[in-house]
């Protein structure tokens, strides 16, 4: 039985790193873990969504739809977020 790897499937389903349809998929699932990382590091905090979103200012269906999927989120959000909501710090990295 052959192993493929996530980056294999991603390449054979895809296709390679730079073209349009694989740059879609990597945007898709780079915004999935900022609202994977957003739900966990609340949950660690014994936070509900209604809590973190009163020290925002905004509404729970706010934070649930950064947790769904952590699109459309500016940067200024996303460090309220991680700064006043959760207490922590943001930590952005570019790669090329």
């Amino acid at each position: 039985m052959e192993t493929y790897t996530f980056e294999d499937i991603k390449k054979e389903v895809y296709g390679d790193v730079g073209t349009s349809r694989r740059d879609k998929i990597e945007t898709e699932l780079a915004s999935l873990r900022v609202g994977i990382q957003i739900r966990n590091a609340r949950e660690a905090r014994k936070m509900t969504q209604g809590q973190l979103a009163g020290k925002i200012g905004k509404e729970r269906s706010f934070i649930s739809k950064v947790e769904r999927d952590g699109s459309n989120l500016t940067l200024s959000t996303l460090y309220d977020i991680v700064t006043n909501g959760l207490g922590g710090k943001l930590n952005i990295q570019v790669q090329l």
